[in-house]
């Protein structure tokens, strides 16, 4: 057993199932009194979120033991399943609150974009990796994955899904600027991004966007309507002081705080277990980015380093976009709360994320850990650097 588990990152195995596990304990806290006002049990979400858990660890268990390179033999696969996923949902998936995000699957509720993330940032690993002889061409090294890579987001666009396609977006940057282009190249691709945006953008400008963006900003203007959600996150957050109301003793869950359980999980956070609650969540998730980090700079394989950042960055950025909304620096958007905030496709693909990055780091141990051997140098060096006191 002893040996089976040589080479693995324990700090990396404990801290997102710590995570995940702390998740359900302020689910459960979070929606039992909406749960009951929904009709449903007041234990609904806690067992959904375990059967979830129950599966991730699988899935995190798995990826930790599959060898990670394989995957760049699965590309193809990985795309194709993404693809017709995006198409699926929309085509197929439940609307809800003006959004088809979900659908069912072999008796799952699964939210394709989730999964989506992943795959984009093994596809682009993969890429850039195998493109580093000719990364400095802009139209032959860096361009062409991203064609494909626009298409899935504006797939995620038009769910919609403004939040998900963000974090992909970030997260795409984030791995093309580890990849190693020039300079130039990304000041072409962010004038490049910067038009798209301006020829986009008034065509997505609805009511209901300029209402998020002005309830984020000036919430107390409208404080019944588009600023009620972020106010009611400012009271939970500003009621737990440093140590809490208690566990279970949030008020702002009782009917004031909407996703109270999803997206607003961390003011309920915030509200029982105080500003320690709330450092002791930003730190587990600054060791997970941080260790990503530093793996991927030990990895010497150029798909595993860029596969290791794009894990990595995946969930701060998440993070930091969530954060942000509660704490009214940022647009809501519905993103959720990497590892905690309730839903079953989020969790999964983190896990999954997390087993594969478990196994580069496994893999940069275990070739750490072989014996070097030293080759014989020539005569003539050895000569060379002894000088004269050496018999020749």
């Amino acid at each position: 057993m002893k040996e089976k588990l040589k080479g693995y990152d324990f700090t990396l195995i404990i801290t997102p199932i710590l995570l995940a596990s702390f998740g359900i304990v302020m689910i459960y806290s979070a929606s039992m009194v909406s749960a009951v006002v929904d009709g449903l049990d007041s234990t609904y979400y806690l067992f959904r979120q375990v059967q979830w858990f129950i599966l991730s660890i699988i899935g995190f268990i798995f990826c930790c033991i599959f060898p990670y390179k394989y995957y760049q033999n699965l590309i193809k696969l990985i795309l194709l399943i993404s693809v017709i996923m995006l198409l699926g949902v929309l085509i197929f998936g439940d609307t809800a609150h003006n959004a088809t995000r979900s659908m069912e699957i072999l008796g799952l509720r699964i939210q394709p974009s989730e999964f989506v993330k992943l795959a984009l940032i093994i596809y682009l690993a993969s890429v850039y990796s195998k493109k580093q002889m000719y990364i400095g061409d802009f139209f032959k090294g860096v361009f062409p994955p991203l064609i494909l890579t626009f298409i899935m987001i504006a797939l995620i666009v038009v769910q919609p899904d403004i939040g998900t396609a963000s974090i992909i977006l970030f997260v795409v940057g984030t791995i093309i600027i580890s990849s190693g282009i020039r300079f130039k190249h990304i000041l072409l691709l962010f004038t490049f991004s910067a038009v798209l945006l301006v020829l986009i953008v008034p065509r997505m400008i609805t009511e209901t966007r300029i209402a998020r963006f002005t309830g984020a900003y000036q919430p107390f203007l409208n404080p019944d309507g588009t600023g009620y959600h972020l106010i009611q996150s400012y009271l939970a957050i500003g009621g737990g002081g440093l140590s809490g109301e208690g566990l279970g003793q949030s008020v702002q869950k009782l009917g004031f705080l909407w996703g109270a359980h999803t997206d607003f999980i961390m003011a309920v956070i915030a509200e029982e277990l105080g500003v320690f609650g709330v450092v002791m969540v930003i730190g587990l998730f600054t060791v997970i980015t941080l260790r990503g980090l530093f793996i991927s700079k030990k990895c010497t394989d150029s798909f595993g380093s860029l596969l290791a950042i794009g894990i990595s960055s995946m969930v701060a950025i998440q993070a930091i976009i969530n954060l942000g909304a509660i704490s009214g620096v940022l647009p809501i958007t519905g993103v959720t709360l990497p590892f905690i905030s309730y839903g079953g496709s989020s969790l999964l693909a983190l896990m999954i994320s997390m087993g594969i990055l478990n196994n580069i780091a496994r893999t940069v141990r275990l070739k750490e850990q072989e014996p070097k051997t030293i080759e014989p140098e020539p005569i003539n060096n050895l000569t060379h650097r002894r000088g004269s006191s050496w018999p020749i």
